[in-house]
């Protein structure tokens, strides 16, 4: 079962995100899940969404997890936020941030013995570029679709074009060219 955490804050869609995904990886015949856990649900709390995904009847639902992928939307939550908890020897880190990887890690002392598994992608720059507003969640799951190496871009573009289908073009669009612009720029 690969197993998926986000931490975000309430407003910058990793809920969609993760239902997003949910609904691309429900299209090859795997089982998944999308959920989350709220505080107050106020805009800008943090909180975190979930996804499993595995060939199998998925019949956990507890919170609990032990993540295959973290990934991070809001920069300070990698300060702020247990981004290493309950974490595997081979989790991987995928977090929004300006900053390089080093830099990043020399200021989270919980990633240092992890470099080789941490990428860092600027995914509200990304976010504001293409889609015109910092919703960093559709350039996360392109930068994920890279890291994880579970969908091939264009099979993974195609499917999200169906997941936005109710959105008018020019959102789409962006989505489009933020997933596209993350998967590239991802390190």
């Amino acid at each position: 079962m690969i197993e998926i955490r986000w931490h975000s804050r309430a407003g910058q869609g990793a809920v969609t995100g993760a239902k997003g995904l949910g609904d691309v990886v429900s299209t090859t015949g795997k089982e998944v899940q999308a959920f989350a856990l709220y505080g107050s649900a106020k805009r800008g709390a943090a909180m975190r969404a979930y996804n499993r995904i595995d060939d199998e009847p998925i019949i956990n639902h507890e919170k609990f997890m032990r993540p295959d992928y973290v990934l991070v939307i809001d920069p300070a939550l990698a300060f702020t936020d247990n981004i290493t908890e309950n974490d595997k020897p081979e989790t991987q880190y995928v977090i929004t941030t300006h900053m390089s990887k080093e830099e990043l890690i020399a200021q989270i002392p919980e990633l240092q013995d992890k470099k080789d598994r941490v990428h860092v992608v600027d995914c509200m720059q990304i976010s504001m570029d293409e889609i015109g507003r910092a919703i960093p969640n559709a350039p996360m799951l392109g930068a994920w679709v890279k890291v994880s190496g579970m969908f091939e871009l264009d099979f993974f573009l195609d499917a999200m074009k169906r997941v936005l289908a109710k959105f008018p073009q020019k959102i789409i669009d962006g989505n489009m060219r933020a997933i596209t612009r993350a998967y590239n720029e991802v390190k």
